[in-house]
C-alpha cells in the first residue's frame, strides 16, 4: 500500500505531507515496512513489462 493516498486521523491531512508527528511517524513506518511500498502502481506495471520483455528476448536468443 502506498502512503500517498492515506489521510491522517489526527490532522486530516495526507500522510505523505507529514504535517503532524503522527503523520511523520506513520510515513516513516510505511517507508521502512516494504521494499516497494513507495512505488506507484504504474511504475510496478512498467517494471513488470520490462522484465517480461527481457525474459522473452532471452528465450528468443537461446532458441
Amino acid at each position: 500500500m502506498t502512503y500517498d493516498r492515506l489521510v491522517c486521523a489526527n490532522c486530516a491531512a495526507p500522510v505523505s505531507e507529514g504535517r503532524c508527528p503522527v503523520c511523520r511517524a506513520n510515513r516513516e513506518r510505511l517507508q521502512q515496512e516494504s521494499f516497494l511500498g513507495g512505488v506507484s502502481p504504474m511504475a510496478l506495471i512498467a517494471l513488470l513489462a520490462v522484465l517480461v520483455a527481457a525474459v522473452a528476448l532471452l528465450a528468443h536468443q537461446t532458441a
